[in-house]
C-alpha cells in the first residue's frame, strides 16, 4: 500500500534548519510495531502518524514516535502536523487563520494555525498539561561530570537542576552561560549512571542558560536523549513546555503576560526558535502556549 508522507523543518522559517519531522498521513491501519519500525527507518527525532479521530470535533489523532519509543506528547510534531494538515486541506498559497484540535495520547491539544501567502506557516498550541515539578534527589557533581563541565558551571542566579514535566519529564540543567552550553560534551553512560528514572524512563537532559546567540532569544538550550535514539535534538517543544514551570518558579514571574523565545540547535547547525508565552495570574500560571513556524522540504510515498 502506498502511504503519502511529508517532511517539514519545524521551529524555523527556512529550509534545512530547525527540527525535521516526518508526517505519515495514512497511518490508521498500522500496528504499533510497524509505526516504530517506520520511525527507525526515518531516523528523525520524531515521526508522527496521522489517523482519523473518533471525535468528529477533532481534526485528527496523532501517534508520535522517536526512533526508540512512542511519546504521549511532543512539541515539534504538534506544530509541524498542525501546519501540514492545514496546508493539505487549504493549500500552501493561502492567507488564513484557523483553529484545530489534535488528539494525542496526552489528551486533546488545541492549535491555532496561521497560513500566509509567501511566508512560512505558523502554529501555536495550548499546553495540554501545565508544567509540574517532580521532586527527586539529584547529584549535581554527577550531572556536571556527565556534561564534562565544572560543578561551578552548573546553575545560574536562582536556577538549579530540577525535573519538570508538562506531559514528558525532563531533567532541566541550568548552566552558567552560552559558553558552557556550547562547550559541554554529553556522556550518555555517565548520564545513565547519575540521573533518575521518571515514569519508567530515563530523564532526558535539557541544558539551558540565560540569553542566546541570537539577540531575540531570552534562553539558549540543548537537549540530549540517547536512550530513545536522539543523540541531540535541534528543537524540543515538550522540553520548553516543561521549562515554562521552571522559569516561573525560579524567576518568580509577576502577574501578566510573558513572551519568551528559546533558541536551540545552534551547535548542530540547525538553529531553531521556539516561542513560549506564559500568562501568570494570582502568582500561578493560568495558561501557557508554544508556537513556531515550519516549512515543507519533501513529499513522497512509502510503499508499505
Amino acid at each position: 500500500m502506498a502511504r503519502s508522507y511529508s517532511v517539514y523543518d519545524v521551529f524555523t522559517d527556512r529550509k534545512l534548519a530547525g527540527n525535521p519531522l516526518a508526517i505519515i498521513f495514512d497511518g490508521d491501519d498500522l500496528s504499533d510495531d510497524a509505526m516504530q519500525a517506520i520511525a527507525r527507518e526515518m531516523n528523525l527525532s520524531e515521526t508522527v502518524f496521522v489517523r482519523p479521530s473518533a471525535n468528529p470535533a477533532y481534526t485528527a489523532k496523532l501517534r508520535i514516535f522517536t526512533p526508540g519509543r512512542e511519546l504521549p506528547f511532543a512539541g515539534h510534531p504538534t506544530v509541524g502536523a498542525a501546519i501540514a494538515l492545514a496546508e493539505e486541506a487549504h493549500g500552501r498559497d493561502m492567507t488564513l487563520d484557523l483553529v484545530s484540535v489534535l488528539e494525542e495520547n496526552v489528551g486533546p491539544v488545541r492549535c491555532a494555525v496561521r497560513l500566509r501567502r509567501g511566508e512560512a506557516s505558523f502554529a501555536e498550541f495550548d499546553l495540554p498539561k501545565k508544567s509540574q515539578q517532580i521532586s527527586m534527589p539529584l547529584d549535581k557533581l554527577g550531572i556536571a561530570n556527565a556534561l564534562s563541565l565544572k560543578v561551578t558551571e552548573i546553575g545560574f542566579e536562582n536556577h538549579v537542576p530540577s525535573i519538570w514535566s508538562a506531559g514528558v519529564p525532563f531533567l532541566l540543567v541550568p548552566v552558567h552561560d552560552v559558553g558552557a552550553a556550547t562547550r559541554l560534551e554529553f556522556d550518555p553512560q555517565l548520564w545513565e549512571k547519575t540521573v533518575p528514572f521518571v515514569d519508567g524512563s530515563l530523564a532526558s537532559a535539557y541544558v539551558y542558560c540565560r540569553a542566546g546567540m541570537n539577540h531575540s532569544a531570552q534562553f539558549h538550550a540543548r537537549m540530549f536523549a540517547s536512550d530513545i535514539g536522539i543523540t541531540e535534538d535541534p528543537a524540543t517543544g515538550a522540553a520548553v513546555a516543561a521549562l515554562s514551570g521552571a522559569i516561573h518558579h525560579f524567576d518568580r514571574l509577576p502577574d501578566g503576560h510573558h513572551p519568551i523565545t528559546v533558541e536551540q540547535g545552534v551547535e548542530m547547525g540547525r538553529p531553531s526558535f521556539i516561542h513560549l508565552h506564559v500568562d501568570v495570574d494570582a502568582g500561578t500560571i493560568s495558561n501557557a502556549r508554544i508556537g513556531g513556524q515550519a516549512v515543507r522540504i519533501a513529499t513522497g510515498t512509502l510503499d508499505l
